[in-house]
């Protein structure tokens, strides 16, 4: 059988590493609200990033060999991916990803990616299957204090539960304004490309079948607001997604935290074939909103809290 990538890896002892890549930036145009993302230059720069940020789950990708390589075609039917994202990538930087195989847990690795500097991009866990333990985001969330003084978020609660939204991605269908771009657009530019693609949706793109409709059953979050995804997990269960295929969404807040600059709701998305109430796939997602982004924050926060 035809290996499923192309991608040279080192292996030293139980680590395994991938090679430098340059991952595209393919959301300069993403709208949200009426107004642009943290992914426009100059949207990003009004809150102090150098440009444009690429989206997290563009980088999920250079782990996708390394998955196969640990597990082979286990990854694409049971793969899970959860990492903490720490620092942000601009299109032209070099990144590469690593994973550690566990001593311990043969179904499981730990999962890092540097820049060529040595800065490290994200961290977490890798792993096939269930019964691991906590993974990496499990952990983080259950160690994280509850949001305090809640402003953009004070309307929304753990347990709110959205209907259940019908989604699906074809290889030619328009993600719409937050995903401008193909899933064949999106082949043509990633750092790992492969046949298999044509037929499964990459892990990259799980993230935009769960999210692209995100709109269509918002929760009562205020804005406008200009947010990043801090933590990111997706999961199979039983797959791999396939392309053209239906499936539908039903979305869970299971978290809400926050930092100095940032309020964060932790959601987690359940993916079901139609009618079926078992998923065969879920993403857990930190979306942290930047406080200054949410123009009334001040004047709100004095009102509700005093100061």
């Amino acid at each position: 059988m035809t290996a499923p990538f192309d991608t040279p890896i080192s292996r030293e002892g139980a680590t395994l590493t991938g090679p430098w890549r340059n991952p595209r930036q393919m959301l300069a145009e993403q709208h949200y609200d009426g107004h642009a993302s943290i992914h426009d230059d100059a949207t990003a720069q009004k809150l102090g990033f150098k440009g444009g940020t690429i989206e997290g789950p563009t980088h999920f990708t250079q782990f996708e060999p390394l998955g196969f390589a640990l597990w082979g075609e286990r990854w694409f039917r049971e793969g899970c991916l959860s990492v903490h994202y720490r620092a942000p990538v601009f299109e032209g930087e070099e990144v590469r990803a690593i994973v550690t195989a566990d001593s311990d847990e043969a179904g499981r690795a730990s999962a890092r990616m540097e820049r060529l500097d040595g800065t490290e991009i994200l961290a977490g866990s890798i792993e096939v299957g269930t019964g691991h333990g906590p993974t990496a985001l499990e952990a983080r969330l259950a160690s994280l204090a509850p949001l305090a003084d809640p402003v953009v978020l004070r309307d929304v609660h753990v347990g709110l539960t959205s209907a259940r939204i019908p989604v699906r991605m074809g290889p030619d269908d328009h993600m719409g304004h937050y995903y401008p771009f193909t899933l064949a657009q999106k082949r043509q530019r990633m750092t790992e490309p492969s046949d298999r693609f044509a037929t499964a949706i990459p892990f990259e793109m799980i993230s935009v079948l769960i999210q692209h409709k995100a709109g269509e059953d918002r929760f009562p979050v205020r804005g406008p607001h200009v947010g990043l995804f801090a933590d990111q997990e997706i999961r199979l269960i039983d797959g791999p997604l396939l392309v053209g295929a239906d499936y539908e969404v039903e979305r869970e807040i299971v978290g809400l935290s926050g930092s100095k600059r940032t309020e964060s709701m932790w959601v987690k998305s359940r993916v079901y074939r139609p009618g079926e109430a078992t998923p065969v796939a879920e993403m857990l997602l930190n979306s942290a909103i930047m406080k200054e982004s949410y123009a009334p924050y001040a004047a709100e926060h004095a009102t509700l809290y005093g100061s």
